[in-house]
């Protein structure tokens, strides 16, 4: 396999991939991405969200989530994330799934958890760029929200569906 740096940027690189298939070389240009931990925290049958700009689509409604640092577990990554954007801590925290959001194109996948025995601890630390208000919004409702297409990130989605239908609430 041959790799070639295209882009280093402050949030991902791009990078062209030769390799063979089956005796036929191909080229793949991807998108290296760190991983990511996302947290379903639960409370209450309501689930602890946070509202944040993300341009270009203004303000999204989503489960709190962030970047795998180096030498960092994605469980840790979940604990730091969701103490980071909520102000909450975890007695317990469970692995759901992993996923490839963009499989093909991009190297990232979150690992999402399902936090219950929550705590609020403190008041949120975010980083100078981030501009978050949390809400607690009731499960169904977000259920419904997904549905209707008013939340349309992948991670909250997929964390949402799939603890649902493994409790058997949809």
């Amino acid at each position: 396999m041959k790799k070639k740096k295209l882009f280093r940027g402050k949030n991902f690189d791009v990078s062209s991939y030769e390799f063979s298939i089956s005796g036929k070389k191909v080229q793949h240009e991807i998108i290296e991405q760190n991983p990511v931990s996302s947290i379903l925290a639960i409370e209450n049958n309501k689930i602890i969200m946070v509202k944040q700009f993300r341009y270009p689509h203004k303000e999204a409604l989503e489960i709190p989530a962030g970047i795998i640092n180096k030498n960092e577990t994605p469980l840790n990554c979940a604990k730091r994330e969701l103490l980071e954007e909520t102000g909450y801590s975890a007695t317990d925290l469970k692995h759901l799934t992993r996923y490839y959001p963009v499989q093909g194109h991009n190297l990232q996948y979150i690992d999402c958890f399902v936090a219950t025995k929550l705590k609020k601890i403190s008041e949120p630390k975010l980083d100078d760029d981030e501009f978050v208000t949390v809400e607690k919004i009731p499960f169904k409702k977000i259920i419904s929200m997904i549905k209707s297409g008013k939340i349309m990130d992948s991670k909250t989605i997929c964390s949402v569906m799939i603890y649902a239908s493994k409790k058997n609430i949809l």
